[in-house]
């Protein structure tokens, strides 16, 4: 088992154990897209060719060119399409600085404000301020754009709250539109692991445990919030597929040293897998 592998096996399971406290419950209150506003939008459901979505937006002649894409997105842009949100949310895999597991040193600033239901003006500002900062570093980090659609609304910034409530909830129509979640074949497309927490929390579910399967997809079984079991009844849920072959493909490229394990590092033997003569003693 290589490095990379081994990264890949383990980064699910990691990323559950930190939504207990990375995950507060103030997303649940803020932008996700109701059904009605779903529906409005008309997203339609299909696989992604990558393929195409790679030359279309490395090619500055295409009008879903990556830079152009991000001009429209930074400028507030509300004619942007819906076609327009899922090249951008897919393109941004091809781009240089592109890098699926780094993160940025300012989003975990503010983790322990972020818990609170209600916040002070010097702690909105806070967190307003590291929210930012988060998002110039990385503008699809959806859980600082979820924590800042919150503290402007407390704010009272009705207007800057609606702009970034519209892009959240376009970029999460992006992942929609990729497939249904319902089995490998049609599973969701996610530029970052932690993208799947947020479209199972779109959906009204919590996510209780999480699996790699080679040669590249995360499946999380879920419950049911109580709302969402009352809606759907027999029709729950009890998991979700997800695709992430892309990422490692991409991670592959930019960190090639992930490849192999070297010398000094070997997986931990099972001793309760060894006959007892052959423990070392201690």
């Amino acid at each position: 088992m290589t490095l990379l592998h081994s990264i890949f096996r383990r980064f699910p399971a990691l990323i559950l154990s930190a939504l207990a406290f990375s995950l507060p419950a103030v997303y649940a209150q803020t932008a996700v897209p109701t059904a009605a506003a779903a529906n409005k939008r008309k997203i339609t459901v299909e696989k992604p060719d990558l393929e195409k979505i790679k030359a279309e937006t490395l090619d500055p002649a295409s009008p879903f060119y990556f830079p152009k894409l991000m001009k429209k997105y930074t400028r507030n842009d509300t004619t942007m399409t819906n076609e327009e949100y899922r090249n951008f949310y897919l393109g941004y895999m091809f781009q240089e600085d592109y890098d699926p597991y780094r993160t940025s040193p300012y989003s975990g600033i503010t983790d322990e404000l972020r818990m609170k239901a209600t916040h002070s003006k010097e702690e909105i500002d806070t967190i307003r301020k590291y929210a930012e900062m988060s998002l110039r570093d990385n503008p699809f980090d959806l859980r600082q754009m979820s924590f800042l659609v919150h503290v402007l609304k407390e704010k009272r910034k009705d207007m800057s709250a609606k702009i970034w409530e519209y892009r959240l909830e376009h970029l999460l129509g992006a992942i929609k539109s990729t497939g249904t979640g319902e089995d490998i074949e049609n599973a969701w497309y996610v530029i970052y692991p932690m993208h799947e927490y947020d479209m199972v929390q779109l959906l009204g579910y919590e996510a209780t445990d999480a699996e790699f399967i080679e040669p590249g997809y995360d499946y999380l079984t879920v419950s049911p919030d109580p709302e969402t079991s009352k809606r759907l009844r027999d029709k729950v849920a009890k998991g979700f597929y997800f695709n992430v072959e892309v990422l490692q493909n991409q991670y592959e490229l930019k960190h090639p040293e992930a490849l192999v394990v070297p010398e000094d590092i070997r997986e931990e033997e099972n001793t309760d897998d060894v006959p007892a003569d052959e423990v070392p003693a201690e």
